[in-house]
């Protein structure tokens, strides 16, 4: 019984325990659902390997001394710089790491940065081009998926880690939410373009749109100013207004002077409003 008792106890123990995650503190507690989907998918979700190639299997065996070991697929540390976020790297960034230069003596740290340049993409949803900066690797991603747009669409936050990319494939996806209003000229081009690209609106809702590809900080500022716009004060004297008008139509006044018209009751009310202009004398 002492046992079971002492059992309960360190459950309860560890739940109270329990790290807290961002999502826990503060104004977090109100982010909705639909932005924890895309943190998820932007922070939490595995990257795809791209600077090394994975191993499948859980083991492996040496081809020289015939032993057995576990396969780990470690990726490898990775920097972000800031330019990274002012263009689309795909998927690439900055690796850290020693190289050994001569074998006589020690090794000395070194960085291997992706080859940049800069080119034209078009996005056919935006109906515009743009001048971004890419790797080899963003370039062969794009032909692999038959053009900028599908690439963004069918990549998940975590492979495009760019702000830049993520900003345009929200903007991308609200454009197909409201039916491709860029081709209005055009109703015979809006519909192949809307026909072509709509089935991505099926893995997100209208919410979720509107929460996709924002940072911590600025989904934090959008809640502050939801809860700010919900929970404003409204004026004293608007209040007073419209209690004084219910009061005198519970107490019939308007009944008793049927024949004046709508402007001298309108100045008369004027008259008992206490917050309205005074007449100059």
């Amino acid at each position: 019984m002492a046992s079971s008792r002492i059992q309960v106890t360190a459950r309860q123990l560890s739940k109270t325990l329990k790290k807290k995650s961002r999502f826990d503190i503060g104004i977090a507690t109100e982010l909705p659902a639909a932005y924890k989907k895309f943190w998820r998918e932007w922070k939490l979700l595995k990257p795809a390997a791209v600077h090394f190639i994975p191993q499948e299997g859980k083991w492996k065996r040496d081809e020289l001394t015939g032993e057995t070991l576990p396969i780990q697929n470690i990726p490898l540390p990775l920097k972000h710089p800031a330019e990274i976020y002012e263009g689309i790297w795909g998927g690439e960034a900055v690796i850290k790491g020693f190289q050994k230069r001569d074998m006589h003596r020690r090794r000395v740290p070194h960085y291997w940065v992706p080859v940049l340049k800069r080119t034209v993409v078009k996005s056919e949803v935006l109906n515009t081009h743009l001048s971004v900066t890419v790797t080899d690797r963003t370039i062969k991603l794009i032909n692999d998926h038959y053009g900028f747009d599908h690439y963004l669409l069918k990549t998940p936050a975590c492979d495009l880690v760019s702000m830049l990319a993520l900003k345009l494939k929200k903007q991308i996806l609200s454009e197909l939410m409201n039916g491709c209003p860029r081709y209005a000229h055009d109703p015979q081009k809006q519909k192949e373009i809307y026909e072509e690209y709509k089935t991505y609106l099926s893995s997100y809702t209208p919410e979720e749109i509107d929460w996709y590809g924002l940072t911590w900080p600025e989904a934090l500022n959008k809640v502050a100013k939801i809860k700010e716009a919900a929970n404003k004060p409204i004026p004293l004297k608007n209040v007073y207004r419209k209690n004084l008008v219910e009061k005198l139509k519970e107490a019939a006044i308007e009944a008793k002077t049927p024949t004046d018209d709508m402007s001298s009751t309108t100045s008369w009310l004027s008259k008992m409003n206490p917050f309205g202009k005074k007449d100059e004398a």
